[in-house]
């Protein structure tokens, strides 16, 4: 039903489109001057959210032709949801909504970079769009990252050692590109947890220290209490390259957000269902995040509804995809 809205509101574009073609049609030729001063903040991206955890499991298992059928209609431009983003969940080993995600790194001495599927999907939105961008998250760490790397105690934290933190970040980053051939853009810190600005500095200088620079840090994927965090903190705001909220309000003061001259994102939004009203809500709140509070990118979660019916939030998706048994 989503898709649906989406083709039906493009006929409705190109009917547009071709209205004003025919009225430009009796316009005069001659020289014109486009004024670009007024130009808003560039535009950044129709995003959508694999994981948080597990919630395209069951995408995996199609068979063909309906599993590239649901990957296409995700992924292809100019077609049905046409994603420009796509944000995947890096596995910590925990539970993490729905299901769990396999970390790349069960202990210090473990590494394994073709666990889960995520790297497949990623593949996959590729494949169909080279110019995709690439977003990982991790919403869980495993318990050896915040262990003390002379003596093992465990500390609860994947910050109180935040050299060990980016190397387990950096590792993924690495391993998407020499062993899946896949270019990381944006990196996240915690979903909906903590931030340190000690670790955000070790990540920033550990990425580019491994010819990882060009990737960007986003926090804090949660609320807009960042913005003053950053505002306040120098060094912090230096190692952090775009503000990622979860949620936000068009009816909140973000001056200081905006202050910080970051791009400003709805790194997670919509949470609707799959239906008509889900995507009446999912075209409002893209367009009044950008108009309204100069949001240049939305991000919903999530991707594709391929999580067993009784887990939570089920069918809150794009499009829902659950029974690859039978291919609906």
């Amino acid at each position: 039903q989503f898709l649906y809205f989406i083709e039906n509101s493009t006929r409705s574009m190109k009917l547009l489109r071709n209205c004003t073609l025919a009225a430009l049609a009796t316009v005069a030729a001659g020289n014109y001057v486009v004024d670009m001063s007024g130009v808003d903040k560039k535009f950044e991206g129709i995003g959508a959210l694999s994981g948080g955890g597990a919630t395209s499991r069951l995408l995996v298992d199609y068979k063909e032709p309906q599993r590239s059928q649901i990957l296409d209609y995700l992924f292809l431009p100019k077609f049905a949801a046409s994603l420009q983003v796509l944000k995947v969940e890096i596995g910590g080993d925990s539970q993490s909504t729905d299901g769990l995600e396999h970390s790349h790194m069960h202990s210090k001495d473990d590494l394994d970079l073709t666990r889960g599927y995520e790297w497949w999907l990623m593949k996959e939105a590729k494949k169909r769009n080279p110019d995709i961008k690439l977003y990982g998250l991790p919403w869980a760490f495993p318990g050896w990252v915040g262990d003390d790397p002379a003596t093992g105690v465990p500390s609860g934290s994947p910050f109180k050692y935040p050299n060990q933190t980016s190397t387990y970040l950096t590792t993924w980053v690495k391993g998407a590109k020499e062993v899946h051939n896949l270019t990381i853009d944006y990196i996240g810190v915690w979903n909906e947890r903590s931030s340190s600005a000690a670790y955000t500095t070790s990540l920033k200088q550990m990425l580019a220290s491994e010819g990882f620079g060009n990737v960007k840090i986003v926090a804090k994927d949660g609320d807009a209490g960042i913005c003053n965090d950053l505002a306040n903190d120098p060094a912090y705001n230096a190692s952090v390259d775009i503000i990622g909220l979860h949620y936000p309000t068009d009816y909140a003061n973000y001056s200081v957000c905006h202050s910080l001259n970051k791009p400003f994102w709805a790194s997670e939004e919509s949470s609707a269902y799959d239906d008509y009203n889900g995507a009446a809500c999912w075209a409002r709140v893209i367009n009044s995040h950008y108009v309204l509070s100069g949001m240049t990118s939305s991000i919903m979660w999530n991707l594709v509804g391929s999580y067993y019916h009784g887990t939570l939030w089920y069918a809150s998706s794009m499009l829902t995809a659950v029974q690859p048994w039978s291919g609906y």
